[in-house]
């Protein structure tokens, strides 16, 4: 949903508010306090003694800045009408208004707008004098023009009360200015009015707590509307929170987390951990009395929910609103919300448009296509969901598409929205089809990149069909880089996979229905139908997993999450047809013997039991295996010439790990974490593609040999607290791909309080941080020779500080320690030509 149709070229305005006012009667006064009110919103203005350089001619100044403002205030007072300059201004405001569009409120301060109009009393008296000038005609013009427009009195607002009045007008000027931005970036079609009616029924100016509903059918744009209010009025609050998803997040993780999200949100403290429903009540009753709050909960189905997150208006400081969602009137009313909002489907003229957008990415389509159009927005019913699908799917497409489109729309009836969403999945291409599957099914609330990761795992070019999922409005990807769709889409992937065998879960390509999933594996009645499983924490044994996967041939990925207790190892079996496998806490020492993993492309154990990869020392080659994480595992040694085209190597506290063998080269290696292991030693000659390095807490780390060759491509490295470092990281940034251009690379080194290679060494702690930037189209080494010489200086100081300050292309040298280290510096400070030495004792 959104704003009324856009002029298709938009002008720029330089100014967001011009204020016209009498200086001697407003301009310390309440001018000042519009204008400081405005400008803490971040809304652009323009005040005469603000903005005019005393050599420039006001004029020409004034006029230029009425014409570059998007917004008047028209501060009218009692000397208003005396001041020639004032009604110039005012002549060319009414005159922009007339013209090009732009709007005018005119504010009455001590006079009526019946005095403005007719020019009598106060206002009479000050336009006395120049009622016989030559421009008098124009300038009651002008003041008759100003009284008619949509503006306040300040006695009948607020009963008088200036602060609640101006903040007013700012909220007004906010909303006119959001809805203008949203028309240019073409995401909003039909909302200003909807958005207006909430925001009139919050009245932010008062001090009472109040809840407000907003219902309607899915797909309506209940949630659009929301967070369109949301992100219009937030800033008038001190704390906000926007809780999407209550009815499906309360469903899966229970209603703490959303308790903890209102409250780290509200806070904005990360530290606040919720241990129950009732601990989560009794935190936001008696955190939340002291911030006023703006708190949406979207899509709440049950009184429960409401119960947990806002039960009582007492809970909340004076002036909160809670804005609440839902497709069930009932569930408002239950919780004594009494101002409940209907959201009006689009009228015909609002979804042609929104239609237009999305079809032909403008508000005026082709001529040839309008009686085409007509007839799919007809179809959507009025649905910005519906309106958005078959808008994405047609975009582009020739007229014999349009047309086998409206067709197929004539067979669904009106009341299938679902039928009308799928009409965008028939179009899909087939890999297209099993990716978007894949997503909703598997993939939901997964950040993309994972999830370009997991679907290439499964010979999919994931990055292409994500994108085109996305064009077609299908998914969408958030701010934080998660995917997302709405439920419809949901449910009618699942109607998509169900409808041929809607009562055998067996035969689904896939599963993620606990109950489901567990019936079949206890049964064993998998078959070769399924391709995907999706099993939430599950007590299920895992003896009882194995086996009930042992017909499911098909299967390529495997998503488990159980306990990690210890099981017989003579059930392991997994299918070869295998992909991408996740199983946290996986209970068995090693993979099944009978796996043949030659189809294997992604293996994620987090927390697992396993020691070794094969039994017995078996070394089975994973010839596609590319991401491989085996984090807190009790993995022992690992060789990575079973893994010839790996990318990405995850031993992340792997405390029992004490070697990493490396015997042939690893030309696709890009990261490698062996944080918090027992390595000793690390040879790094033979990944020349490394690009990520973590080391932090490898205390038995004692040596790494890194030739130059292996650290080409290195951009963040992490050695904290090894090697005798208490802190190291080096960070590179590209900042243009051109070959040409420079990368800065930051490098930070602080050492330990005692050297424990050098155990009566009476240096203290020292620190250095150096930024220096590196050609793109040469290798300067810099990063092999901290490597080489190694953070211990203890007994070479002075060739260490040389060694920091000869780096090439060095911009800036922070170093810190005694004043022995100061002397040091200034001896080669004429190494520097730019760069900047501190110190401190």
């Amino acid at each position: 949903m959104a704003s009324s149709s856009a002029s298709s070229i938009q002008k720029i305005f330089k100014y967001d508010v011009f204020i016209s006012f009498r200086g001697e009667d407003t301009r310390k006064t309440f001018v000042d306090h519009l204008y400081h009110a405005l400008h803490q919103k971040g809304i652009i203005t323009y005040k005469d003694d603000e903005k005019i350089e005393k050599w420039e001619r006001i004029s020409e100044q004034v006029i230029r800045s009425i014409e570059d403002s998007r917004f008047y205030i028209i501060v009218l007072s009692k000397n208003y009408a005396s001041s020639s300059w004032c009604l110039e201004e005012l002549v060319k405001i009414i005159e922009c208004q007339k013209t090009t569009k732009q709007i005018a409120y005119p504010i009455f301060i001590d006079v009526e707008p019946t005095e403005v109009r007719h020019q009598s009393g106060a206002v009479g008296e000050a336009f006395a004098k120049h009622v016989e000038k030559e421009d008098g005609g124009r300038w009651r013009d002008a003041l008759k023009g100003a009284a008619s427009l949509a503006g306040w009195e300040l006695k009948n607002t607020f009963e008088g009360h200036e602060a609640k009045f101006i903040q007013k007008i700012v909220q007004e000027v906010s909303l006119k200015l959001h809805f203008f931005n949203s028309s240019i970036d073409g995401k909003l079609v039909g909302m200003e009015s909807r958005v207006k009616n909430i925001v009139s029924s919050l009245e932010s100016g008062y001090d009472d707590v109040r809840m407000i509903g907003i219902k309607g059918m899915g797909g309506g744009g209940k949630t659009t509307l929301a967070r369109a209010v949301f992100d219009l009025i937030s800033i008038w609050f001190e704390g906000k929170s926007f809780v999407e998803n209550v009815r499906e997040v309360s469903k899966r993780s229970g209603m703490k987390d959303l308790q903890n999200q209102v409250l780290k949100d509200v806070l904005a403290d990360e530290n606040i951990d919720v241990t129950s429903v009732s601990d989560g009540k009794n935190k936001i009753k008696r955190n939340l009395l002291d911030r006023k709050a703006l708190i949406v909960l979207d899509d709440v189905d049950d009184i429960n929910q409401l119960e947990a997150l806002a039960s009582e208006r007492t809970w909340f400081k004076p002036g909160s609103r809670i804005i609440i969602t839902t497709r069930d009137q009932q569930v408002l009313v239950a919780h004594g919300v009494s101002i409940i909002h209907d959201v009006n489907l689009l009228s015909d003229e609002e979804a042609l448009c929104l239609f237009n957008r999305y079809a032909f990415k403008k508000d005026i389509p082709n001529q040839r296509f309008d009686e085409l159009s007509s007839k799919v927005v007809h179809y959507a019913a009025g649905l910005p969901l519906t309106i958005k699908v078959l808008g994405s799917h047609l975009c582009g497409r020739s007229d014999h598409v349009w047309k086998s489109a409206i067709e197929k729309l004539n067979t669904i009836p009106e009341d299938q929205t679902l039928k009308r969403l799928e009409i965008s999945y028939n179009g899909l291409e087939d890999d297209q089809k099993e990716i978007f599957l894949d997503v909703v099914c598997m993939l939901k609330n997964k950040k993309k990149c994972e999830a370009i990761r997991i679907l290439d795992s499964c010979g999919y070019y994931a990055e292409i069909g994500l994108s085109v999922l996305e064009q077609k409005s299908l998914i969408t990807v958030s701010h934080f880089d998660r995917l997302s769709f709405h439920d419809h889409i949901e449910e009618m992937c699942w109607n998509i996979i169900r409808r041929l065998h809607p009562n055998e879960p067996s035969r689904h390509s896939r599963l993620s229905i606990k109950e489901e999933i567990e019936y079949i594996l206890v049964k064993e009645s998998g078959t070769k139908a399924t391709r995907s499983i999706k099993l939430g924490y599950s007590n299920l044994n895992s003896d009882i997993i194995m086996n009930g996967i042992r017909k499911m041939e098909e299967l390529r990925l495997l998503n488990v999450k159980c306990d990690g207790t210890e099981v017989d190892e003579v059930s392991k079996y997994l299918p070869d047809a295998l992909q991408f496998l996740c199983w946290s806490k996986y209970p068995f020492r090693s993979l099944p013997e009978t796996f043949q993993a030659n189809n294997f492309v992604n293996l994620e154990m987090h927390g697992s039991n396993i020691t070794e990869l094969w039994e017995g020392g078996e070394r089975k080659v994973f010839n596609k295996l590319k991401f491989l994480d085996l984090s807190y595992s009790k993995l022992r040694t690992f060789d990575l010439s079973v893994t010839p085209h790996l990318e990405l190597l995850n031993l992340t506290g792997c405390e029992d790990l004490v070697e990493l063998f490396m015997l042939t080269e690893c030309l696709s290696l890009k990261g490698l974490s062996l944080t918090g292991s027992k390595v000793s030693n690390l040879n790094l000659g033979l990944t020349s593609h490394l690009e990520r390095l973590y080391l932090q807490d490898c205390s038995h780390l004692k040596e790494i040999h890194a030739p130059v060759e292996c650290l080409k491509k290195l951009v963040r490295t992490g050695l904290s607290r090894c090697l005798n470092v208490s802190y190291l990281e080096v960070d590179k940034t590209h900042e243009s791909a051109s070959l040409n251009s420079k990368d800065t690379v930051k490098v930070s080194l602080c050492c330990v309080d005692v050297c424990p290679l050098h155990a009566r060494n009476d240096l203290p702690e020292f620190g250095f941080t150096c930024i220096y930037d590196e050609p793109r189209s040469s290798w300067s080494g810099n990063l092999d020779k901290l490597f080489r010489f190694g953070p211990c200086v203890c007994e070479n100081l002075e060739y260490f500080l040389a060694t920091i300050c000869d780096l090439q292309d060095l911009r800036k040298v922070t170093l810190e320690g005694t004043l022995g280290f100061v002397e040091v510096e200034k001896s080669r400070e004429a190494i520097f030509e730019q760069s900047t030495i501190s110190a401190s004792s």
